[in-house]
């Protein structure tokens, strides 16, 4: 299981370079740089949970809207279900609770696939609508 666990905080700086790089503002206007998030046990866990937060606020306010209800819907999704992959990140960080890390293991695995699943219906939608 600890294998799992570094293996997931290991792929955060890359899925955080995905995420930035999709990110674009509801403007016209040049976008603010989308924070990321880093697991760090430098961290307390109250501060982890901060800037998992303020990483998922960012995101989902500078997601790209159009005005059509699946898109809109999709691209504000996945910056809140990285929310969730990165909060469950920093509790694998401080408790050592097996109920707890199993559910935090669990919702990374189950949201990682879900975002997986919106990015490619956003590719597909991109395609029918150029």
């Amino acid at each position: 299981m600890r294998a799992a666990i570094v293996a997931c905080l290991a792929c955060l700086p890359l899925m955080a370079a995905q995420a930035s790089a999709q990110q674009h503002h509801h403007g016209g206007a040049a976008p603010a740089p989308v924070p990321t998030f880093v697991a760090s046990s430098a961290k307390h866990f109250g501060a982890l949970m901060g800037d998992a937060m303020a990483v998922m606020d960012a995101g989902m306010r500078q997601a790209p809207m159009n005005g059509n209800p699946e898109h809109d819907f999709v691209t504000m999704m996945m910056p809140h279900h990285q929310g969730a992959v990165d909060m469950a990140k920093a509790v694998l960080l401080s408790s050592q609770e097996p109920e707890i890390r199993n559910l935090a293991l669990g919702i990374i695995a189950e949201q990682q696939v879900e975002i997986q699943v919106m990015q490619a219906w956003l590719q597909r939608y991109k395609e029918k609508n150029p």
